[in-house]
């Protein structure tokens, strides 16, 4: 048994340190290198950049970006095949309730977004958060589409390892709810703390409410569906004001 224990955390710690987790750590130094720089409220994040001044170049970078992103995930759906076995019933990725994972995620993404958006303000007024430049893309045929393919991305990475796969493996270790809890939510909060102190607040609860749904109901879907609205929104809306 110990073995088994072992073996899940050795795994489990060797994807956090693949994707969300490594992410995590280049967070906490990058806030680290902003508050030695000056007041948090007078910076700005910018997120989604251009990645070459070269239009196709740009384009193809942005793709294999998205791509690569999901090959963990595919990586995570991988190894929960092998235990405990049967993914898509894990993760709740099966077609007999997309009606909730789209009504619920909807519904999600509602509750969240609005109150979330009044505490951005509030932490960029209290000095806590930098100002966030959701998307610095060019104003190209392609970028709106490319903002909602990382949006999507963006969800399926997050939700498929910090929620459905970290929960499923810290349960397998005996661990309590409060601790899993805490433990897939203070994750999700670090690994935004680039942003400031306001966005590691804020999702650390967005973790919060997102671990006790899935602990619920067992599905991913809304998940991925309430991120993925969250994201397009702030992604597209932030571009087209722009243009």
């Amino acid at each position: 048994m110990e073995n088994v224990v072992a073996r899940r955390r050795t795994e489990l710690l060797l994807v956090l340190a693949l994707s969300l987790g490594q992410s995590a750590v280049y967070s906490i130094v990058d806030i680290v290198a902003k508050l030695t720089r000056g007041p948090l409220s007078g910076q700005t994040t910018a997120l989604n950049t251009q990645a070459s001044p070269r239009a196709w170049l740009d384009i193809t970078y942005q793709l294999l970006g998205i791509f690569f992103a999901l090959v963990i995930v595919g990586m995570a759906y991988h190894l929960l095949g092998r235990d405990p076995g049967r993914p898509r019933l894990v993760l709740g990725l099966t077609p007999r309730r997309l009606g909730f994972d789209f009504g619920g995620g909807a519904l999600l993404a509602a509750v969240i977004g609005l109150p979330g958006l009044a505490f951005y303000y509030f932490a960029v007024w209290l000095g806590i958060n930098t100002e966030i430049s959701t998307s610095g893309l060019r104003q190209a045929w392609w970028a709106v589409p490319i903002l909602i393919l990382s949006a999507i991305q963006n969800a399926i990475l997050e939700e498929v390892i910090v929620v459905g796969y970290m929960i499923t493996r810290l349960r397998q270790m005996k661990w309590s709810v409060p601790a899993t809890i805490a433990a897939s939510s203070i994750l999700r909060g670090s690994y935004h703390l680039y942003q400031g102190f306001g966005g590691f607040l804020g999702n650390v609860v967005m973790g919060v409410v997102f671990s006790l749904v899935f602990l619920r109901w067992r599905r991913v879907g809304p998940l991925i569906v309430a991120h993925s609205l969250l994201d397009i929104v702030a992604f597209v809306g932030y571009q087209l004001f722009l243009s």
